[in-house]
């Protein structure tokens, strides 16, 4: 009589799922992390003086336990280590798709799928070179758009954000990578929360439907206010 033995998972499917797990964790510390700069943003509305002292105040967090500018450099080292993890876990796992799909049969499988499920991709490495830019923008060099100058000497980033969109074509690519990040958190939440077991009933998985779309509204909506309210004239200098 043959001894029974255990079914083990294939090492790829384990390591499939690491990835798939990778992903979904630093998607929802990006998630948190976005709404959090959501608030920091609708401060324009505020105006000037309140939005620079908001600006300040994230420099001073922490201290004296922390050094000045401590907590925005443990934030941002933070966010690039999950950035990496993040793309690195989407190229791995699109590459594994790729390979699979090549000896497979030619019929189009994206019938029944949604546009925001069939532009991750794209909309990833979009958003992926916005970002890029937009630290350029905003936090490392500093570069404003309408006057060509670099750096922060008069240390005044509402005035950065008001010459930055009253630029039109600043505020059109601002949009743009809005719209990216809209479809990437509407399907994006939902495999993260799929991929995290909360799928399990019909009742779960419409949730997790509407909160992809209720976070995909929110925060790009929220993102979109102050460029289009510097450039209609909302929010001036």
């Amino acid at each position: 009589m043959a001894t029974p033995t255990l079914v083990k998972t294939p090492r790829s499917t384990r390591s499939t799922i690491a990835l798939k797990l990778v992903m979904a964790v630093s998607g929802l510390l990006f998630i948190a992390f976005t709404l959090v700069h959501m608030y920091g943003n609708l401060k324009a509305f505020s105006g000037q003086e309140k939005f620079n002292e908001y600006a300040h105040h994230l420099r001073e967090l922490g201290e004296p336990i922390l050094p000045y500018e401590g907590f925005l450099w443990i934030s941002r080292v933070g966010l690039l280590v999950a950035l990496v993890a993040h793309v690195t876990a989407a190229v791995i796992l699109a590459r594994r798709a790729g390979a699979a799909r090549r000896d497979k049969y030619q019929v189009k499988r994206n019938v029944a799928s949604s546009l925001s499920s069939r532009t991750m991709r794209w909309g990833g490495a979009t958003l992926l070179i916005f970002i890029i830019w937009h630290l350029i923008n905003f936090t490392a060099g500093k570069v404003n758009p309408q006057t060509g100058e670099t750096g922060d000497a008069a240390g005044d980033p509402y005035s950065l954000l008001v010459d930055t969109f009253s630029v039109w074509w600043m505020t059109i690519i601002y949009l743009v990578a809005m719209l990216a990040l809209a479809f990437h958190l509407h399907h994006g939440t939902w495999s993260s929360i799929q991929t995290l077991g909360y799928t399990s009933t019909a009742s779960s998985r419409a949730r997790a439907k509407q909160a992809g779309w209720l976070l995909a509204i929110v925060i790009a909506g929220g993102y979109s206010l102050v460029p289009l309210a510097v450039l209609t004239g909302i929010i001036e200098k």
